[in-house]
């Protein structure tokens, strides 16, 4: 039978029309080719930027890592807060980032064809609960590239960051940087979309669906895949590929509220009266209910490359591997038991 994943790469082909040339389509930029952690120093002005905050002006800076060829290779680039809640001083002392490259002086790096990033960040210094809220949510985009390309992809850092504001004052912390939406509408042959809504109907149902049954793996509930707030792209917490003359792919990111990553400062949405970040509750749609059972078996066929990528990471703390295991056990706990996939999923979908 036919794969769910190939199944959606013969989707965003089928509906990509001319959007992007053929040899741009399924090619993965050097940074995202790799899984191993990526050592880098980041200099700028941090203090200056976790102060004002600004989404407007890029700070100067530079990054540096060592190539295997070319040794050290350093890159300049323009670095600015970003984000809604992370960036609130309360919620984060240490506000994520967004990274802008010249394309110019990426030829020749592992940086090449990555010249736009989201840099999701440690929250607070010295902290290892945010530390490891960050490696789950770093994982949970991992799972999500296991079972469809059409997905944000994800590199691990160890930043160095260099404080210019501070005579040049270090710290060490993990990160890991988001895949822009421009290479991920290149690498699945799609355009991204910023209408600041959509329906239903517009959308990809098999591919919806399947990010339905995702959504209640990793416990999350913050999120729709058909509008956002007043004056953003659509849509929250998912970002929209493709036009209304086909079926639209809405591919999800922005973890941090889900029951995987469980962060310190994530609240479960009152709006569902749920008793813990960690209760999950399916969102799917009724109309998309026909794709359950092959969203359902698309993790199936994934488990054990699953609790490979949980088992396999090295930089969790005991308590952290140990609570996402029995996070994910209750997950196949359920989609293994058609009784459980009625009462859970198809009873609970939405109309």
């Amino acid at each position: 039978m036919k794969s769910l994943r190939t199944t959606l790469i013969f989707i965003a082909i089928a509906v990509s029309g001319t959007a992007h040339g053929d040899d741009d389509v399924g090619k993965i930029t050097p940074l995202f080719s790799s899984n191993e952690v990526l050592d880098v120093t980041l200099r700028a002005p941090f203090s200056t930027i976790m102060r004002e905050r600004s989404e407007e002006e890029d700070q100067s800076a530079t990054l540096t890592y060592n190539d295997a060829v070319e040794g050290s290779v350093t890159v300049e680039l323009g670095i600015q807060a970003r984000g809604r809640f992370r960036r609130q001083p309360r919620v984060c002392r240490w506000a994520p980032l967004r990274l802008n490259f010249k394309k110019s002086s990426l030829e020749n790096t592992v940086f090449a064809g990555s010249d736009k990033m989201k840099l999701v960040t440690h929250c607070r210094n010295s902290s290892d609960r945010h530390t490891q809220a960050l490696l789950a949510e770093h994982l949970a985009y991992r799972i999500l590239n296991l079972v469809t390309d059409a997905s944000f992809r994800v590199r691990l850092l160890r930043i160095t960051y260099v404080d210019t504001d501070k005579g040049d004052r270090e710290r060490i912390e993990l990160g890991f940087l988001i895949e822009h939406k421009d290479q991920v509408a290149r690498r699945i042959g799609l355009e991204a979309n910023d209408a600041q809504r959509t329906s239903v109907d517009a959308l990809d149902a098999r591919h919806t669906n399947l990010g339905s049954v995702y959504q209640f793996l990793i416990g999350n509930t913050d999120f729709s895949p058909i509008r956002a707030a007043p004056g953003e792209a659509c849509c929250h917490n998912y970002v929209l590929f493709g036009t209304e003359k086909g079926r639209m792919l809405a591919i999800p990111y922005d973890f941090d509220m889900s029951g995987i990553v469980d962060a310190p400062h994530a609240e479960p949405n009152p709006q569902f009266g749920l008793r813990s970040v960690r209760s999950r509750l399916y969102r799917g749609r009724c109309v998309n209910n026909e794709h359950i059972e092959a969203s359902v078996q698309a993790f199936l066929d994934h488990k054990q490359a699953i609790y490979d990528l949980i088992n396999g990471n090295e930089l969790f703390q005991p308590r952290k591997h140990k609570a996402t295991l029995r996070f994910i056990n209750e997950f196949f706990a359920t989609i293994e038991s058609p009784d459980k996939i009625r009462r859970q999923l198809v009873d609970k979908c939405v109309s």
